[in-house]
């Protein structure tokens, strides 16, 4: 497991917002933990088209805490 910090996609709204198992995601923001090998798609509207994936660990500067 990882730490996940503020700022980071893991606690992002747009990560994984389109996958509908959200009770991982739930617990990574509670936890502030994620499995290493996690990777989801970003939600962020001018990446959808892009079908970015990144991982908990990830960040970008359109960052918005969940």
């Amino acid at each position: 497991m990882h730490e996940v910090h503020q700022g980071q996609c893991g606690l992002c709204v747009h990560f994984g917002e389109h996958d509908p198992d959200k009770q991982k995601l739930i617990q990574i923001r509670t936890r502030h933990e994620a499995p290493e090998d996690l990777i989801e798609e970003c939600g962020l509207p001018r990446n959808v088209a892009l079908h970015l994936k990144v991982t908990p660990l990830s960040g970008c500067d359109n960052f918005m805490s969940a």
